[in-house]
């Protein structure tokens, strides 16, 4: 049960770092929406306060006919001047000018717009409603309902929505450090009707976040399922052509064995013998590397039950020609330079490298005589095997061999050319890089 929840936990801490997911229609709509109402909300609190300090209507004096003569009035008493309307809880008094008060309203547009690219650009969007609400309200006492509100909302989808996720936390924090110390300014008073307004702000937000987190999870969980898969694919590829790799060779040596010990077999038994002595020997061989793969296939076995045996490599070539020249193929090994120490995986490419070509010559050209040269120098290790070519067999090749030698040598850097000789024969080289 722990386990389940460190994984599921551990799942979540990844999601935290994936972009959120693509942005559908009705969530654009929506942002559009919430920003467009708090502009609107702001704008209206603007101009409210910008009406409440409208000057008294001034009073023009009467006038009456020359002609007519009364006695004068009595003088009016004084009246009291219009009460204005009311300014929002805590304000005391707001003149705002002309061009104070379109400023004003550019500033309450803006202190909610960026909202509408609060997923796609959480941070920046917090960064720019936080700078607008600050001017908003800089040096002129206005209503914060809405501009509080747009701040939190900015807040929440930074931490929630920014790939950038310790800088979002620092930015929300700031933004709420400053919202504090400016509270006179930037808080709105906690009247009945706005704590209700509040207790759903937080209600709506914890069930998005709880939403957003599932969609991460999800994507999460099916990029490491895919990601899992295409390591089988790989593993699978690589089993696929050590098995090739050791079968094909041994069996081609062992059908060619068994073929001449069937022809000499009444006439020349000595030689018959002696080819299947090769077939056995090729066989043992075949098992000995087979039990090599079927290790990487094997998840629980005991150490003890693992066989030790070296994986083949450089130092296996020559018993390797020899093998080859047990079938009657004239195998002549050239090794030049100064043997270094290789990677495994780079001596075990480099064996095969000859192990294949060799295959090839015994499967395709039948009484062709072959050279084998490793040369090790100081900046590349070559290994070039070259046929003189013979007789073609009836053995035809689906060219997977060459394919994977190809890109065994391409993982160490190296490069493999093969083809047909303008005398004749068939060429194959690898060269490998030097190992610095």
């Amino acid at each position: 049960m722990g386990s389940a929840l460190g994984d599921r936990w551990n799942a979540v801490l990844r999601a935290a770092a994936l972009p959120p997911p693509r942005l559908s229609r009705w969530a654009f709509a929506a942002d559009v929406a919430l920003a467009l109402l708090l502009a609107a909300g702001t704008v209206n609190g603007t101009l409210h306060v910008s009406d409440s300090t409208d000057p008294s209507p001034v009073k023009f004096p009467r006038t009456e006919p020359p002609d007519r003569i009364d006695p004068p009035d009595p003088p009016d008493p004084p009246e009291a001047p219009p009460r204005p309307r009311p300014l929002p809880p805590g304000v005391t008094h707001v003149a705002l000018s002309h061009p104070s008060l379109v400023l004003h309203l550019l500033l309450g547009v803006l202190t909610a717009l960026p909202l509408v690219a609060r997923r796609r650009y959480p941070l920046a969007a917090l960064w720019a409603v936080a700078v607008a609400t600050l001017l908003y309200h800089w040096g002129t006492p206005l209503d914060p309902t809405f501009t509080f509100a747009s701040c939190v909302v900015a807040a929440y989808s930074a931490v929630l929505y920014s790939r950038y996720h310790w800088p979002a936390i620092a930015s929300a924090v700031a933004v709420a450090v400053v919202t504090v110390t400016l509270r006179h300014s930037l808080l709105p008073q906690l009247r009945p009707g706005f704590l209700g307004f509040l207790a759903l702000i937080p209600i709506g937000l914890v069930a998005n976040a709880v939403h957003t987190w599932q969609q991460r999870v999800r994507v999460l969980e099916d990029e490491q399922e895919a990601a899992t898969r295409r390591a089988v694919e790989r593993e699978r590829a690589r089993i696929a052509q050590e098995l090739h790799d050791v079968v094909t060779h041994n069996v081609s040596v062992m059908v060619v064995q068994a073929g001449a010990a069937r022809m000499v077999l009444r006439d020349e038994p000595d030689r018959a013998e002696a080819a299947l002595r090769a077939v056995e020997s090729g066989g043992r061989t075949a098992m000995t590397e087979l039990r090599h793969v079927m290790d990487l296939l094997t998840m629980d076995g005991e150490p003890e039950q693992a066989d030790l045996a070296p994986r083949p490599g450089l130092d296996q070539v020559p018993a390797l020609a020899d093998r080859v020249r047990a079938t009657g193929v004239q195998v002549d090994l050239t090794v030049g330079g100064d043997p270094s120490d290789l990677p495994e995986g780079m001596d075990l490419a480099a064996y095969r490298v000859v192990q294949e070509s060799l295959t090839n010559t015994v499967k395709h050209a039948a009484g062709a005589r072959v050279s084998i040269l490793v040369e090790h120098a100081p900046d590349a290790l070559t290994v070039e095997v070259v046929d003189t070519g013979g007789a073609p067999t009836s053995h035809a090749g689906n060219g997977r061999g060459l394919i994977g030698l190809r890109e065994r040598v391409a993982v160490y850097g190296g490069t493999l050319e093969n083809g047909p000789l303008p005398s004749g024969g068939y060429r194959v080289r690898a060269v490998f890089p030097a190992v610095r």
